[in-house]
């Protein structure tokens, strides 16, 4: 960054990227600020700036920058304190004939960083110590950053846990051709490793993640909450009689095709004969929507932290999916519905693609509203909250 740039951060006092300090007596404010800036909450992917010798309105406090202070500044990332240690840069800068100390934090590829044991992150122009969802949000872009979360192991899994007739007699067959399975010289072992189904811990195979959601033996047993909860419900409310209402549960395959078979049982449609020689079918949903709307809270949830199912409530005037884990990576709140696409899960997509739950990346909700606009139902309504997001779609008849 060059002079000018800092400059400005040193005055703009609405930023979340700059902490001001007079002195170096409090040193605990000093790591905490470091802490919070390498965690990078917000995402903004750009360093944090922690001016020493600054009031909080950006003015000189006449600090002597010494050698010493600098050198001082500099141990803190090697003391230990910060963990994982901080990528950080100290340097004597002079802005407008005011001495400063800049210590520059880049944001870290493996957060969450902890100044003794406490998680710190910055919200709006202060610092403040993470919630456990916070927390929660922070190992998320971790996992965006290197292996992601569902092709992690399952460190006390065993082989066994998995379904290899399955594997060998179904799967490999949905996804490669004959021709290619017959050239295909590789142990089953290679063939799961290939697939990030299995990975190796200990000096021996455990399943991933994506290894027991495609094929686990019993997927609830490390995945509790990897289930669709159904219910149907004689009203609009949820103290409605219950009409009817199952547990979608297995395989991710399985239970897609549970899925597919339970939304064309529900779907009504009236048969209009009046206005034309052949008759028009005036469905209450279109099947497209529903569908990609109920794979996406599928495929974008949260399987970490939480034991929650996905939600699908019928209600006789609208559907609800509700998908638990809110937003990943590159979406926000702000751009939800604006056709910027993240995975939390990229290796449950692959699975999801090759056996043709997912015909294209990224237009998922573009299909949804297209088909309820077709279909003459209201737009979907998003409700898109940390820890959860919500779809709702209303009957056209």
């Amino acid at each position: 960054m060059n002079e000018q740039e800092l400059r400005q951060l040193l005055y703009d006092l609405e930023s979340d990227r700059v902490e001001r300090t007079e002195s170096v007596s409090n040193k605990d404010k000093i790591c905490q600020a470091i802490c919070a800036f390498a965690n990078d909450l917000p995402d903004h992917q750009k360093p944090g700036i922690l001016f020493i010798g600054a009031r909080d309105d950006g003015s000189c406090a006449g600090l002597a920058i010494t050698d010493r202070l600098l050198q001082e500044l500099g141990g803190i990332r090697s003391e230990g304190n910060i963990l994982p240690l901080p990528s950080m840069t100290v340097q004597k800068m002079t802005i407008e004939g005011c001495d400063l100390a800049v210590v520059m934090v880049q944001p870290s590829k493996f957060p969450p960083l902890r100044y003794k044991g406490i998680t710190w992150i910055r919200v709006g122009p202060r610092r403040a110590i993470a919630t456990i969802e916070e927390e929660r949000r922070l190992l998320e872009k971790s996992y965006s950053a290197n292996v992601s979360f569902d092709q992690s192991p399952i460190y006390n899994g065993k082989m066994e846990d998995l379904n290899l007739n399955y594997f060998r007699i179904d799967y490999l067959k949905r996804i490669i051709s004959k021709e290619i399975l017959e050239a295909n010289n590789r142990s089953i072992d290679q063939q799961l490793s290939s697939l990030y189904f299995v990975t190796e811990h200990d000096l021996r195979l455990v399943p991933t993640i994506v290894g027991i959601l495609v094929l686990g033996n019993d997927v609830g047993y490390y995945l509790p909450g990897a289930y669709i909860q159904y219910v149907r419900f004689d009203g609009d409310s949820l103290t409605s009689p219950i009409v009817n209402q199952k547990r979608l549960q297995g395989r991710v395959g399985e239970i897609l095709n549970q899925l597919d078979e339970l939304l064309n049982i529900n779907i009504s449609t009236a048969i209009d004969i009046t206005s034309s020689p052949t008759e028009i079918r005036h469905p209450d949903y279109p099947l497209a929507a529903l569908q990609q709307l109920a794979r996406n809270a599928v495929l974008h949830r949260n399987y970490q932290g939480t034991n929650s199912p996905v939600r699908i409530y019928w209600f006789t005037d609208r559907v609800e999916i509700t998908s638990p884990g809110g937003p990943f990576g590159q979406v926000s709140k702000a751009n939800f519905e604006s056709g910027i696409t993240d995975y939390r899960n990229p290796r449950l997509a692959e699975v999801m693609h090759k056996l043709g739950f997912i015909q294209k990346f990224g237009v998922g909700l573009s299909i949804a509203k297209e088909a309820l606009k077709n279909n003459g139902n209201p737009s979907p309504k998003f409700d898109v909250q940390d820890t959860y997001i919500a779809a709702t779609i209303w009957s056209a008849q």
